[in-house]
């Protein structure tokens, strides 16, 4: 709940992107606070409009603006922009709420998960707080209230990303692709590396000295500062599939004392941001398109004992990787925000 006397000059850093304009809307239907908001985004884009609450925003160039009186700014225009501009915000008094990754590692920067770690957004001595990554974030969510009832050791992770997660660009090429090969036509990789339409790419982000991605490593480098712990072990593959909205994971987890599927339903059950969908039948699971696209709850389903490990548990966790992955988050924040008055 923000502070019901007071209201926000908001700023959106890149509020003509995918994720700012979820960002606007999320903040229209949640009632955020807001005296003034402020549409920003490259050269290129601006001069032209975004919808607020019903009414058009003229959209202002980012280098040119002058952040004086902003209280609150939400930045998803990427880490060169975040890198360069959100430490001027802050110096000029607003509280930054950065999507990127420029900041996510940093000691003195916090990452919070609104359902995890909200406590953590007071901890900004550098005015800057950052959004996790989207497959970090919704996995957290669902696996946060089991750490704290058996601590959690180990986690084997596969995602199951969609092309959203990678831009308007990427929910373009896969449209084009689809496209062309329901035409009979040869589909060109531009975007992605291979062909994304109707394939799987066992790889996001850039590939790092270990054989892993980068992609791969947030799930390492991000799980464990969220949840405090640099003993548990992330074991991930990250995986680019022709799906445009909502991201799928399959998730093992070796917890401290054993959990059944059955306490795991009804810790889950009572968690902020979760809700279950596991029924043993044809259907009883969630999934990108019947669940997750365009809403908010990470979804939790095919919750079932590990048959090899005496502690192990595996779930299938689906989220919008757009609205709770990216926008939602960080809308959740900035009423954290609000609400220290």
């Amino acid at each position: 709940m923000s502070n019901p006397n007071r209201s926000f000059k908001v700023a959106v850093v890149g509020a003509t992107g995918a994720v700012g304009e979820v960002m606007l809307s999320i903040l229209a239907e949640r009632n955020f606070p807001v005296s003034e908001l402020v549409a920003l985004a490259s050269a290129r884009s601006a001069g032209g409009t975004v919808e607020f609450n019903g009414n058009q925003i003229d959209v202002q160039d980012l280098a040119g603006f002058d952040p004086t009186g902003v209280d609150i700014a939400l930045f998803s225009a990427g880490g060169s922009v975040s890198k360069e501009y959100a430490p001027k915000f802050a110096a000029a008094g607003a509280v930054v709420i950065d999507n990127s990754s420029a900041f996510r590692y940093d000691d003195d920067i916090p990452l919070v998960v609104s359902e995890v770690n909200p406590e953590q957004v007071r901890n900004r001595p550098r005015g800057i707080i950052a959004n996790p990554n989207c497959s970090t974030m919704q996995m957290l969510v669902a696996l946060a209230p089991l750490h704290k009832v058996s601590p959690i050791q180990r986690i084997n992770v596969a995602t199951y990303q969609s092309v959203s997660g990678g831009g308007r660009s990427a929910m373009e090429e896969l449209g084009r692709q689809t496209g062309a090969l329901l035409n009979f036509q040869d589909p060109e990789p531009e975007r992605f590396p291979v062909q994304i339409a109707f394939n799987l790419i066992p790889h996001i982000d850039d590939f790092q000295d270990n054989g892993f991605t980068k992609e791969e490593m947030k799930l390492v480098w991000e799980t464990r500062k969220i949840l405090g712990d640099d003993s548990i072990m992330v074991n991930p593959t990250a995986v680019r599939v022709p799906v445009f909205f909502g991201h799928s994971e399959a998730v093992n987890i070796e917890t401290e004392t054993r959990i059944t599927p059955q306490q795991a339903r009804e810790i889950l059950a009572a968690a902020p941001g979760v809700e279950v969908v596991d029924e043993h039948k044809a259907g009883g699971y969630p999934t990108p398109v019947t669940h997750a696209s365009g809403t908010d709850p990470v979804y939790v389903g095919r919750i079932r004992e590990d048959l090899s490990h005496p502690r192990g548990l595996n779930l299938w966790i689906v989220s919008d990787n757009i609205r709770k992955g990216a926008a939602l988050n960080a809308v959740q924040l900035a009423e954290l925000v609000a609400s220290e008055g």
